[in-house]
């Protein structure tokens, strides 16, 4: 009883602090947004261990905190393996490839209304398909290492990035265009000096949006087949001999390289698109 009563009161009280901190001058400072989600995610591991030891949870169920930390320290070496194989070769290569290839197609389809007409329908209907029913496939296809895991994920990727390019490329307003007109600009001036960075804005929601799916691709992929390494291998042979401590381990890499992913394309936009609206600094 006193592990939920300490749960409770270290909840309210982390609460009472991070409203307090919200409503402080402190809160619009790069510390301060950096104070809040921190001492968000502390109190929900705070509170998940002590109710997992008030409760007494079997471990097999839900293990605390504490033995997924230890898990992690001991199992550096497997965890960086898999992170490689997942990451780096799977979910990685097939962003930049499907992302590379979904600017280039929305390119082509901003130049030929034909292919507007026939392409975007056939992306609609793709991005539609089941990511459980076309991994099995593309591992056949592809083999039981990285490549097929990059090429579901090129599937997955390809369709929200190329909506949001294609979006973005007539986002330029028609007295924007006519000036470039006027200047007597070729195609690709219009394109390059214009248009592509109009649609930067559209461009980077795609590829942000892509860098979640890329990882959760990449990681169901494995199920369907892989080598004796991989977070999704890892998971789906941890869960039939209930080491479940591992594959939580294996999730909060997952959710750290995600997240990171996430960031540092984030971080990219801010450089590259400094000049839009969601962009500036409030003073």
């Amino acid at each position: 009883m006193i592990w939920i009563v300490s749960a409770l009161v270290f909840w309210a009280a982390t609460l009472a602090l991070n409203i307090r901190i919200s409503h402080s001058r402190f809160s619009t400072t790069k510390a301060g947004r950096l104070v809040v989600p921190a001492i968000f995610g502390l109190t929900i591991l705070v509170v998940w261990e002590l109710l997992v030891r008030g409760l007494q949870v079997p471990s097999v169920i839900l293990p605390p905190p504490s033995a997924i930390g230890a898990r992690i320290a001991v199992s550096l070496p497997v965890l960086w393996g898999d992170f490689v194989q997942t990451f780096v070769k799977g979910a990685l290569s097939g962003w930049l490839i499907g992302c590379g290839a979904a600017v280039a197609t929305a390119i082509a389809i901003d130049r030929s209304p034909f292919l507007q007409r026939g392409l975007l329908p056939v992306g609609n209907f793709v991005a539609a398909l089941p990511i459980v029913g076309i991994a099995p496939i593309l591992v056949m296809w592809f083999g039981f290492d990285w490549q097929s895991k990059a090429a579901v994920v090129v599937v997955m990727v390809f369709f929200p990035v190329l909506v949001n390019t294609v979006a973005g490329l007539a986002a330029t307003e028609a007295m924007q265009r006519d000036l470039m007109k006027t200047y007597s600009a070729s195609y690709t001036q219009t394109l390059l000096k214009l248009r592509l960075p109009a649609a930067m804005p559209f461009i980077f929601n795609g590829l942000k949006i892509a860098t979640t799916l890329a990882l959760i691709g990449a990681i169901v992929a494995e199920f369907f087949g892989s080598p004796i390494r991989g977070m999704g291998f890892r998971i789906s042979t941890e869960v039939g001999r209930l080491g479940l401590d591992m594959v939580w381990a294996e999730i909060a890499v997952a959710a750290l390289a995600g997240s990171a992913f996430y960031g540092a394309v984030a971080l990219i936009e801010r450089g590259m698109t400094f000049w839009h609206p969601s962009q500036r600094r409030q003073q």
